[in-house]
């Protein structure tokens, strides 16, 4: 009798060994020859030898389909155990599963479009309305990479634009201050990575949350990178953020032109980056727009109401500053 351990390196135990672990008894029931402890991430395994490596088969197998559909049902490990190919939803274009097994799908044109730009170039823009899924998408993008282990780690980050109260009047530690302004990237990290995994990407800093500003000095080598809320980066910020760029790293810069928040008296980082890096190879700009809204329907109606009150005022401005001119007398 030889005994073994398995490591249960890339999934969340709870999803493995199913609700009141049901889904290890019933593994435990299909190789009643082995003696199977399981505790925390560690299967702990003894007896017949060719029995064993059946097992540790199966095992592996079932990690890696709980890696890719975040789920994981009796049907399934019957069919993993027996040898057959597991049956499984049509995904279609999915990009990665929810963690309710669900698949994440490009839900526009544009969304797909920005899937397919992500395999060709190394730098994305993604410029579109509140609730068109760019944010969404890009981190969908980044998770699906760093679960084929294309990536070592994933970097987040935004501008803390302050809307009302100074950071330094906000209560708590640093982390506690900036953690209102990033909410928006961990619940939809939450969708797509279960909890416990989450948690343990977080401690290693293989998923990393930070405010812009702690970019500065750094080079960002085997990660997805996504600046979001690019509208409110500075010039000097954005060229900062942009140049952190290093080996096997891939860049996704979010933004939405119609709700920049900096001072009127300075322009938009990501503005002025649009206009000088057009046409530069590697990089590609995607645009979204109110088609891709994926929000509750009342989202595309608000959008749409204040681009023509928007185009209204535009309108009323230009034939008031065309009735204040004065006219030319001709001269004689």
């Amino acid at each position: 009798m030889i005994e073994k351990h398995i490591v249960l390196e890339d999934i969340d135990p709870v999803i493995f060994y199913g609700p009141n672990n049901a889904h290890i008894q019933m593994i435990k029931a299909l190789f009643p020859k082995l003696r199977i402890v399981a505790r925390g991430n560690v299967i702990k395994v003894m007896g017949d030898e060719e029995e064993m490596c059946a097992f540790e088969e199966a095992v592996l197998a079932l990690e890696k389909y709980c890696v890719q559909y975040n789920s994981l049902n009796e049907e399934t490990i019957l069919d993993i155990v027996k040898g057959n190919a597991p049956k499984t939803e049509k995904a279609g274009n999915a990009i990665v599963f929810s963690v309710t097994g669900k698949p994440i799908i490009p839900r526009s044109e544009n969304q797909l479009k920005l899937v397919q730009e992500f395999e060709k170039n190394d730098m994305i823009f993604a410029i579109g309305p509140a609730g068109s899924g760019k944010t969404y998408t890009a981190i969908a993008l980044a998770v699906r990479a760093l679960k084929n282990k294309e990536i070592k780690k994933i970097i987040l980050s935004r501008p803390a634009v302050e809307a009302g109260e100074k950071l330094g009047f906000l209560p708590g530690d640093m982390k506690d201050k900036i953690d209102p302004y990033l909410q928006p990237l961990y619940d939809a990290l939450q969708d797509m990575i279960p909890a416990a995994k989450l948690k343990e990407y977080m401690e290693l800093n293989v998923i990393q949350i930070a405010p812009l500003a702690f970019m500065r000095g750094r080079t960002l080598n085997d990660a997805v990178v996504i600046l979001d809320e690019a509208q409110n980066t500075t010039t000097q910020q954005i060229k900062m953020f942009l140049t952190r760029m290093g080996m096997n790293t891939k860049m996704i810069v979010t933004g939405d032109m119609t709700q920049i928040d900096l001072p009127a008296s300075q322009t938009s980082g990501l503005v002025q980056a649009i206009k000088i890096l057009k046409g530069v190879k590697g990089i590609s700009f995607i645009e979204l727009n109110k088609k891709d809204i994926v929000r509750h329907k009342l989202v595309t109606r608000i959008v749409e109401a204040y681009e023509k009150f928007e185009e209204k005022e535009k309108a009323e401005r230009k034939t008031t500053r065309t009735a204040k001119e004065p006219e030319k007398t001709p001269q004689a």
